[in-house]
């Protein structure tokens, strides 16, 4: 079972800087995409950037030019850098990956255990 394990949320200013980390126990190469989601409280969980194996990362709209992913396969770990926040960006932020584990495309789904993030105006 591949654990992930989320760092570096916090409470920052509008205007500020975070990155979050997502540390894998095993390598990170062998999932298919890696991911970042947040939650807000009564709202569905959305995708905030996704990268695939391919090399392409996709962003939500919301981020933009604002965020950016990043993973370092040697240390097991990808990053989500979040400049320029908003207080639209708070919520519980969690790092997704997901394993492609047959023909057919089923796959499996790794979550961290989520990290709050909250900007203050």
């Amino acid at each position: 079972q591949v654990q992930l394990v989320e760092s570096g949320g916090g409470l920052v200013q509008a205007g500020g800087s975070l990155r979050l980390s997502c540390a894998a126990s095993r390598s990170i190469s062998r999932f298919d995409t890696m991911a970042w989601y947040r939650q807000v409280p009564g709202k569905q969980r959305e995708m905030v950037a996704t990268f695939t194996s391919g090399g392409a990362t996709y962003y939500a709209d919301s981020v933009k030019g604002r965020f950016t992913f990043s993973r370092d396969n040697d240390k097991n770990t990808f990053y989500l850098q979040m400049n320029s926040l908003k207080p639209d960006d708070t919520a519980v932020y969690y790092c997704n990956a997901k394993r492609v584990v047959n023909v057919e495309g089923a796959a499996v789904d790794f979550w961290g255990q989520g990290t709050q993030v909250t900007v203050s105006s």
